[in-house]
């Protein structure tokens, strides 16, 4: 999701304009202009843009004389730039499970949240063959931030290929994790699937290998 946004916006000054409006709960052009150091005009452009794509709305703000003044605020769609729980809580967690249920208690909470992972997959996932449904598998988890892509090829055969793991912290320190994702894949395309990781320079790129006979 981060990094759909971040393509989405990739321009200095709305990351200004948005970092200066998540400080406040609305804020006019000539504020705006006037905190940023930027020209009315400009910053009313930008705006504009921004408030298109989904990121800004607009309300009418009531001023002590005179008519309510137009002001731009943050909409949700926003909430990916800005940091949330990070996976440094989500591995305490485990270990503070680990210590107080049992040394087993981590994978079987993940083992539940690949189930309920595969669960919802299921329910969007398209197409009848395993190449429709590895097309369709991908897709969701590019924009889930893998930034996954479904290939064919005579040769190789048909792979999903990921170039990032978000969960990668967690992968990390709790191996049986991988199983488990390779589990959830070959549940939601109907075969067998084989995980690959291959790294070179600290770069890793994610392969599942599908069988389609």
């Amino acid at each position: 999701m981060f990094s759909k946004v971040f393509r989405d916006i990739a321009k200095p000054q709305w990351f200004q304009i948005i970092h200066t409006l998540k400080r406040s709960t609305g804020m006019p052009v000539s504020e705006l202009a006037k905190a940023l150091k930027m020209s009315y005009m400009g910053v009313k452009q930008h705006c504009v843009a921004l408030e298109k794509k989904g990121y800004l709305d607009t309300w009418r703000r009531p001023k002590a004389v005179g008519r309510p003044e137009k002001a731009y605020r943050l909409t949700s769609k926003a909430d990916p730039l800005f940091p949330t729980v990070g996976y440094d809580v989500v591995l305490r967690i485990f270990k503070v499970t680990e210590s107080q249920i049992g040394p087993n208690e981590p994978e079987r909470l993940l083992f539940g949240y690949f189930q309920n992972l595969a669960d919802e997959f299921q329910k969007k996932i398209k197409g009848k063959s395993v190449i429709e449904k590895a097309t369709s598998l991908a897709r969701m988890r590019d924009q889930a931030g893998h930034l996954s892509e479904c290939i064919y090829d005579p040769d190789a055969g048909l792979r999903i290929i990921e170039y990032h793991n978000p969960m990668q912290p967690l992968f990390d320190q709790y191996a049986t994790a991988e199983r488990m994702e390779e589990n959830m894949f070959e549940k939601l395309l109907g075969t067998a699937v084989e995980r690959e990781v291959e790294e070179a320079s600290g770069l890793r790129r994610y392969i599942f290998q599908i069988t389609t006979l």
